[in-house]
């Protein structure tokens, strides 16, 4: 498995999304989540970043599998175990200002190895600019709804009465919850745990 020949496929993927512009390799460093002189690393060593592609696949729905080894679909579904999934809500936003979340909508399933990925994941799109510069407006992000331990804090999706939310999660030692946005221009709020339902700690950020 070649390196060089895996950054032209994405590439090619990327054309279709940056327009008649020449692809480059720091659009391909951008898309994966890593540095260009990362890139320029692994490339020399032929060391792939199995788990950076695998999110940029989830992401754009496309299978691993195939970009890697030209592997369909219906091979995949003949052994599912194998796999871990990734539910891509593209119609569900979560929002800096609120918003409505229903994991119950239709989605579309990624396999991705568990030697890559080893959970489950949902990923869906995030609106508002109150987590910048760590989220930004229109980012892809990725929750393990089986972790809503925020014993050690984090960022989080999570439900309140005034809408669904990407913050990141301070537990005080009052028992009350700081959400705090990165973004220095939004106040942080401090709400009881009777007041919100965590749905999931971010694992990825992809913008």
């Amino acid at each position: 498995m070649n390196f060089e020949e895996i950054i032209e496929k994405i590439k090619d993927i990327l054309s279709n999304e940056i327009g008649e512009r020449k692809v480059l390799n720091k659009d391909v460093a951008k898309a994966l989540g890593i540095t260009p002189e990362n890139l320029s690393v692994l490339k020399k060593r032929n060391k792939i970043p199995f788990e950076e592609i695998a999110y940029f696949c989830a992401k754009r729905k496309i299978s691993i599998n195939w970009l890697l080894f030209n592997q369909q679909s219906e091979e995949i579904f003949k052994q599912t175990e194998k796999f871990s999934t990734v539910r891509y809500f593209k119609d569900i936003n979560a929002s800096a200002g609120g918003g409505a979340i229903n994991f119950d909508e239709s989605y579309e399933i990624i396999y991705i190895d568990k030697k890559i990925i080893d959970k489950n994941l949902d990923a869906i799109n995030v609106t508002g600019d109150s987590m910048e510069p760590t989220i930004k407006d229109g980012s892809t992000i990725f929750i393990d709804r089986n972790d809503t331990n925020i014993i050690n804090g984090g960022i989080f999706v999570i439900s309140t009465p005034a809408g669904v939310f990407v913050k990141r999660v301070r537990l005080k030692s009052n028992a009350k919850i700081e959400l705090i946005s990165d973004n220095k221009a939004y106040l942080p709020e401090v709400v009881s745990g009777e007041e919100i339902k965590i749905i999931g700690r971010v694992v990825k950020i992809l913008s």
